[in-house]
């Protein structure tokens, strides 16, 4: 009669049990959530994306594929053009005008920034088509082979955040969001939620971080946008929601500004989709 009581040997122990216990039920106390619509997103465009990279074995996304499912489903990506070789990178900085990143693409080249295959804060069709031969040379020494240069404007200032997904075997699409940049591994402030998402949701997650703060106008800076932030988390949880054959998503850098939240890179895994979970959409 005694094994469904909990022993504690420590009282902290016991105050964290009562803490999560009294967390809980305030969550089972919420009202269930509405349906999220987005009704301005392109499902269609987006499967026949996926559907065309499974047909083919591929399993990652194109750079003017990646592109196409964040525009289908309304993630603001900077302006860019995707080029074959540094001549035509050159060319197209020309056509942009200001200031542009440059990255490379193709097999194998995953992690940019530690594989040399980005570049920021170039200005001009002589000295972005200089960085990409450099690029290219840099990647070819490691036996990579850039298939694609994109040439992206910059966009200037903003606090630098990550948007992810991945698969759990188990609880389906977990969607994370946290602190971006190069130091996102050092810094590992990154909040999780199971899909399906809530407004209330998105906006837990980003309140959650450590570096929250940097969001709402730390040491007299400007404060960003929350409302875009939050708009583009459950945007990306929509989408992995409806398309279980993404098994990983990555945005980083998202761009979170006083006027907007921008996805500057991306990376997008695809596989033949799992059998769905046996339990329902709501954990009420």
């Amino acid at each position: 009669m005694y094994a469904r009581i909990p022993i504690h040997v420590q009282p902290e122990s016991a105050a964290q049990a009562l803490g999560k216990a009294v967390a809980y039920a305030e969550w089972r106390r919420r009202p269930a959530p509405a349906p999220l619509e987005l009704p301005d997103v392109n499902r269609d465009a987006v499967a026949a994306v996926i559907a065309e990279a499974l047909a083919e074995e591929r399993e990652w996304l194109s750079a003017a594929e990646c592109e196409q499912v964040l525009r289908c489903y309304g993630v603001r990506i900077p302006a860019s053009r995707l080029v074959p070789d540094p001549a035509a990178a050159g060319e197209a900085a020309a056509e942009l005008g200001g200031r542009v990143a440059l990255k490379a693409h193709g097999a194998g080249i995953l992690h940019k920034s530690e594989l040399g295959a980005v570049a920021v804060g170039l200005s001009g069709a002589d000295e972005v088509e200089a960085a990409a031969e450099r690029m290219y040379a840099t990647l070819a020494a490691q036996g990579l082979e850039p298939e694609s240069f994109l040439v992206q404007e910059v966009v200037e200032g903003g606090t630098e955040l990550l948007v992810g997904v991945a698969s759990d075997p188990v609880f389906g699409p977990v969607v994370a969001c946290g602190a971006g940049g190069t130091a996102v591994e050092l810094l590992g402030d990154v909040a999780l939620r199971v899909c399906p998402l809530t407004r209330a949701d998105a906006a837990e997650m980003i309140r959650s971080l450590a570096t929250f703060p940097l969001l709402t106008g730390f040491r007299g800076t400007e404060p960003t946008n929350l409302g875009a932030l939050e708009d583009l988390v459950l945007r990306i949880a929509v989408l992995a929601d409806t398309h279980h054959e993404i098994v990983e998503l990555d945005l980083n850098p998202v761009l979170s500004t006083p006027t907007a939240t921008i996805a500057a890179d991306a990376r997008i895994r695809v596989a033949p989709a799992p059998p769905d979970r046996p339990w329902p959409r709501t954990w009420r």
